[in-house]
């Protein structure tokens, strides 16, 4: 029986030669961009305006509303914005001083006082529903010179209180203390014959 004959071919520089250039051909070749997915552009959708109803979805790749900056725009709002931080600024200094030791001890003296109960009447109190109290108090550097509206049963006024210090040391005297009354009179609260009310309230203030 007769067997097949191989053929068996020499390895020469030209038989590796064409098979290295059957088996290139031979193999699928892959593109970089075919693997890549499609890539796929969205345009811009506009900035909804005042009359394009309801925005029902949103995108994030979506224009951005314009934003004005106008020089006037500043030029309209700042002087409002000035007049509202003086306007706080004078109402929280004046409820420290209508808040103060001193303020409610003239009140307190006025009530005591016969000159005044004579004047006013009975339930001396602030005039007006909000305070204001006029003038310095500056008990650090020892002037205190403040009027403010008291009322009564009887009347109105406007009561003057002034002490000052002399020297760091020293001690609160009281220079005035009047009453202007509805009709113009002056009326002068501080008794010569009598000790000067005011005394203990400074001290305390000092202490």
């Amino acid at each position: 029986m007769s067997q097949p004959s191989v053929r068996v071919l020499k390895s020469t520089p030209s038989n590796c030669l064409l098979h290295r250039l059957q088996f290139r051909h031979s193999t699928p070749r892959y593109k970089h961009n075919a693997l890549q997915q499609p890539n796929h552009h969205r345009t811009l959708i506009a900035a909804p305006t005042p009359d394009s109803g309801p925005l029902m979805s949103r995108r994030s790749d979506r224009a951005l509303p314009s934003i004005k900056t106008s020089w006037s725009v500043w030029a309209k709002t700042f002087p409002i914005f000035l007049v509202i931080v003086t306007v706080s600024a004078l109402g929280i200094f004046n409820y420290q001083k209508s808040s103060s030791s001193i303020v409610a001890a003239t009140l307190y003296a006025l009530r005591t006082s016969e000159i005044g109960r004579r004047e006013l009447g009975d339930e001396i109190y602030f005039r007006d529903m909000l305070p204001w109290i006029w003038g310095e108090m500056n008990q650090l550097h020892g002037r205190v010179d403040i009027e403010f509206g008291v009322k009564g049963t009887k009347g109105r006024g406007l009561m003057r209180f002034k002490s000052e210090r002399k020297g760091r040391m020293g001690k609160f005297e009281t220079k005035e203390w009047s009453l202007k009354t509805e009709d113009g009179r002056y009326i002068q609260l501080l008794d010569a014959e009598r000790e000067d009310p005011f005394r203990n309230m400074t001290q305390q203030t000092e202490g």
